[in-house]
This record gives structure tokens, C-alpha cells and sequence, in this order.
């Protein structure tokens, strides 16, 4: 199969597209010819190797999103059959999208609706998961409470921004003016240029901040929230700032069916929609990845792989 190599940590450069071999599907496992795949913005820290997201084996195939059709089925799967269109987000640690074949668990992958096509499902993924885990998950936000996004525009305070407002919640988000009229669209009822405005000045009016940019963000975010609130972060912040008397948590975003399809369910019901889209070849993930680490897409990088 044709793929997207890379052999050691480094520079977007360093992605080679090539060769690998193709995947088998293991008990339990289904083998999907992968149609559509996303970047994520975790994807350069693993090519980089940045921290917590370095790698001890290569050549490694990066990407985590991908919907296509299951071309071969392990021993013990009977939900799904060869000629099936579905979707997923590999598990936790694990990568490999970025290829013509993915063999993943089949307890993991999602039926992928015929209302959506696969660059759309793909471009869903984890951001989307991610926000929803976050938000009904770990924040549990509620009708009539209001919720501060930190960075608005991103691809996973994008799904939020939506899931919130279907909620009923008060949605106020920090953006740069460039992005306002996006983030309005999305459902915002207040929004924050972070560039020229601070945000601690609302007050402790918040129920719940999710802080998806960290670093110095995070302290000011504790200023914000009311008594008893909770800031739920995905994005690290300095060590040691906390407050006593509201909770911090960070969503343990696991790979589940039931969470793709309820994914797919809010996206059904116009709770929330896919984001906009820039195509690429698998060929040109290096020009892809440069577009990622400039963070200031609003949308998803997709790769349409057949």
C-alpha cells in the first residue's frame, strides 16, 4: 500500500510518501481501505517528537482519523463485513491513518452515515470526539449555565462552541478578530478579541471554561469561573496554579462506538456540523502539515486518500 513514511523525528520534511506493507487483520480486528484522513494538531508534535508524544519505532505512518470501506474482517467480528462504509479514531497512542490501509479494533470503529461522505466523517474524528467528551462528559454542561472557550476557532473549541449552544448554554469565546464572524456562525453568543481585550474582566461569571490554547491562558481562566465551577482543559498550563474551590479536570478521551455515533447523531439532528474542509493528496502531506503548525486554521486539513 502507499503511505505516508516518516523515519525519525523531525521537520515536515522528513514525511516520504512510499511503500509499506499491507496491513492484517487480527482477532477482533478489521482491515479498512482508508478513503478519507485528517491532521490533527497533535500530528506535528509526533512528527517532532515533542514531549509526551515521542516515539520509540519507526518507520512510523502518523494520522489517527479515517473513514473508508472494510476490505478484510479478523476472526471473531461479526458487526461488520467486507464492504462496509465506516469511520473511526485509532485508540490512544496508537497512529497510522495516513495510508492507503488501516487494521484497527473492530469494537472501536462507527457505520459511517450515508448523510455524510468520508472527507466529512474523517475531518469529524477526534477533534469532535475530544469536544465531546469534554463538554457532556467532564464538564457535564447544562441549559442556562455559561461556558467561556478559550481559542475559539480551533478545531476542537469549534465542535464545542456548537455542542454548547445546543445544550443551552451561554457560549462566550475568546477569537482573533479575523475569526468573529466564524465563531458567531458557530453559535457564540460573546465573543473576545484575545488580542485586544482581556478576559479575566468578565468576572467570575462562568460555570465552565474549556481552555483548549493552556500555557498563560490558564491562570487568567481561574479568574473567571463563579465558586464550585470547573475549568476542563486538554491544552497544558503552568505548574502548580490552581484554585481550591473549583474543580480542574481533563477529559480521558477513550475510543468508543458509542461516542462516533453520537457524533454522528448531533450532526443528523443540525446540532452541529462538519467543519470546513482544504483538501490534499496523500502526496502532499508535507505542505499539509506546515498549514497545521502555522495554527491559524479555521477548519480541517483532509487527505483524500482514494
Amino acid at each position: 500500500m502507499k503511505a505516508v513514511l516518516l523515519p525519525e523525528h523531525g521537520g515536515a520534511e522528513k514525511l516520504t510518501y512510499g511503500d509499506a506493507p499491507d496491513p492484517v487483520a487480527g482477532a477482533g480486528e478489521v482491515v479498512v481501505d482508508i478513503h478519507a484522513a485528517s491532521v490533527n494538531g497533535a500530528d506535528p508534535k509526533v512528527r517532532t517528537g515533542n514531549g509526551r508524544y515521542r516515539l520509540d519505532k519507526f518507520p512510523q505512518i502518523l494520522g489517527r482519523d479515517f473513514s473508508g470501506i472494510v476490505s478484510a474482517v479478523g476472526a471473531g467480528v461479526t458487526d461488520f463485513k467486507v464492504g462496509d462504509a465506516v469511520f473511526g479514531v485509532t485508540d490512544q497512542g496508537i497512529e497510522g491513518a495516513y495510508a492507503e490501509k488501516i487494521a484497527i479494533k473492530a469494537n472501536i470503529v462507527a457505520k459511517k452515515p450515508d448523510s455524510l461522505s468520508h472527507a466529512e466523517v474523517a475531518a469529524l474524528g477526534l477533534t469532535s470526539l475530544t469536544a465531546l467528551v469534554a463538554i457532556e462528559d467532564t464538564a457535564h454542561l447544562k441549559a442556562g449555565q455559561t461556558i467561556l472557550i478559550q481559542g475559539g476557532a480551533g478545531g476542537v473549541a469549534s465542535f464545542a462552541v456548537q455542542l454548547a449552544k445546543h445544550i443551552g448554554a451561554k457560549v462566550i469565546v475568546t477569537a482573533s478578530a479575523g475569526n468573529h464572524d466564524y465563531v458567531r456562525g458557530l453559535g457564540a453568543d460573546q465573543i473576545i478579541d484575545y488580542n485586544k481585550e482581556d478576559f479575566t474582566k468578565i468576572g467570575p461569571i462562568c460555570d465552565v471554561v474549556f481552555d483548549t490554547v493552556g500555557g498563560s491562558v490558564r491562570e487568567g481562566s481561574y479568574k473567571v469561573l463563579k465558586s464550585g465551577g470547573k475549568l476542563v482543559w486538554i491544552s497544558p498550563g503552568p505548574d502548580g496554579v490552581t484554585r481550591a474551590d473549583v474543580e480542574t479536570l481533563k477529559p480521558d478521551v477513550k475510543r468508543d462506538r458509542a461516542h462516533l455515533e453520537r457524533m454522528v447523531d448531533l450532526v443528523r439532528m443540525g446540532a452541529v456540523k462538519p467543519p470546513a474542509i482544504k483538501h490534499f493528496k496523500l502526496s502532499q502531506a508535507t505542505e499539509a502539515h506546515k498549514i497545521s503548525e502555522g495554527r491559524h486554521l479555521t477548519g480541517k486539513l483532509v487527505f483524500d486518500v482514494r
